[in-house]
């Protein structure tokens, strides 16, 4: 008698590594829509960065003198995948001017003059086919222009 695989045998190693291939194919499956979440999520934290600092240079180059205060700005990014709103809630001036349109708060301390309380939302474009799921951050901070 010759010493061989039986047929039983041979189809349990087939079906034992189809399923280890299986496994392995979901779990590369997983990966990748991880990373992509994930390199969409650190594009709108680098956006929102990108979205205070316009909104930074916008409020220095605003002229408050005339009795109104920049409120609010809109950016969206060069390849329409996010959209920022910027709004400032708060300014805090020293110099005695005030704002029609947004809340201002009297300093004593003169170099804290033209702080701006702002709240910053970044959405994701959910049209746009390189984002798999939504985005929203939103972040408040203090700045000074």
């Amino acid at each position: 008698m010759r010493r061989a695989f039986g047929l039983l045998q041979v189809l349990m190693v087939i079906l034992f590594l189809g399923g280890i291939v299986t496994v392995t194919i979901k779990y590369a499956a997983t990966n990748v829509a991880h990373y992509a979440d994930s390199y969409s999520r650190e594009s709108a934290e680098l956006f929102m960065q990108s979205a205070t600092e316009a909104a930074l240079f916008r409020i220095s180059a605003y002229d408050r003198h005339t009795g109104g205060c920049m409120g609010e700005l809109n950016i969206t990014s060069s390849d329409n995948r996010f959209h920022a709103d910027v709004i400032i809630e708060r300014y805090y001036l020293a110099d005695g001017t005030t704002c029609n349109n947004v809340p201002t708060t009297a300093i004593q301390y003169e170099p804290s003059n033209g702080m701006v309380s702002m709240k910053v939302i970044v959405t994701s474009n959910n049209s746009n086919t390189k984002i798999l799921h939504p985005i929203r951050l939103e972040r408040r901070s203090l700045q000074h222009p």
